[in-house]
């Protein structure tokens, strides 16, 4: 299993909580990021492939691997009300995860069921 995660710089304390309470289900999942969020990750002491930052390529990388089906969620925690220069990125990326029927939360709530759905499959 591969999950991608991405935060806005806004949404990156609320991503590093999020991943905190979810180290033990996270710890033994395949994880990418964009690259200063993936900095982020590897501060919480898990393990994370770092692509391109957000804004020069890193939310088309992992469009990428959602048309490619190697995904199988994207946790994305955006921040709706701040002003993003890659948000074409942005809509893309949202895009793709619709058109190929990948998994996509764009708040921790939601982050939270799509992560106790697949820890739930996967245990039972």
């Amino acid at each position: 299993m591969k999950i991608a995660i991405i935060a806005h710089d806004g949404k990156k304390p609320e991503m590093v909580s999020f991943l905190n309470k979810n180290k033990d289900k996270l710890g033994e999942i395949s994880l990418v990021a964009t690259g200063t969020t993936g900095k982020y990750v590897e501060n919480t002491g898990l393990s994370v492939e770092k692509l391109l930052s957000g804004p020069i390529g890193g939310d088309a990388q992992i469009a990428a691997l959602s048309a490619e089906k190697k995904l199988e969620m994207v946790l994305f925690f955006r921040d709706p009300l701040g002003k993003h220069p890659h948000e074409p990125d942005v809509q893309m990326l949202m895009r793709i995860c619709d058109v190929h029927n990948i998994p996509i939360a764009t708040n921790p709530a939601t982050a939270q069921l799509l992560i106790d759905a697949f820890w739930n499959k996967q245990m039972g």
